[in-house]
C-alpha cells in the first residue's frame, strides 16, 4: 500500500467516524425532545411552581432540642444511638 493509499483510507474512516458520531448525537437530541415534549403533554403541571411559592429548604427539618415525648420514643433512643455508634465503627 502505498501513503496516498493510506492517507485516503485514514480520511474515509475519519468521516465515516465523524459521520456516525454526528447522526447519533442528533437522533439522541430528537429523541430527549419528544420524550419532553411527551411528558409536558402528560403532566400539564411540569415546570410550574406551587401558589403559594416553593418552601425553604428548612422548613421540614425538625428542631433539635424536640426530645421524644411518648413512653416508646424514649425507650428506642438508646438502641438508635448504639446501633449509628455501631455503623460509624464498622465504617471507619
Amino acid at each position: 500500500m502505498t501513503s496516498s493509499e493510506l492517507l485516503h483510507n485514514g480520511l474515509t474512516l475519519m468521516l465515516f467516524g465523524m459521520g456516525f458520531v454526528f447522526v447519533f448525537l442528533t437522533v439522541l437530541v430528537l429523541i430527549t425532545r419528544v420524550m419532553s415534549w411527551v411528558v409536558t403533554q402528560y403532566e400539564q403541571t411540569a415546570g410550574m411552581l406551587p401558589e403559594d411559592g416553593v418552601p425553604s429548604p428548612t422548613a421540614v427539618i425538625q428542631k433539635a432540642e424536640k426530645l421524644p415525648t411518648s413512653t416508646t420514643d424514649i425507650a428506642i433512643l438508646p438502641i438508635l444511638t448504639a446501633a449509628i455508634q455501631q455503623y460509624r465503627q464498622h465504617r471507619s
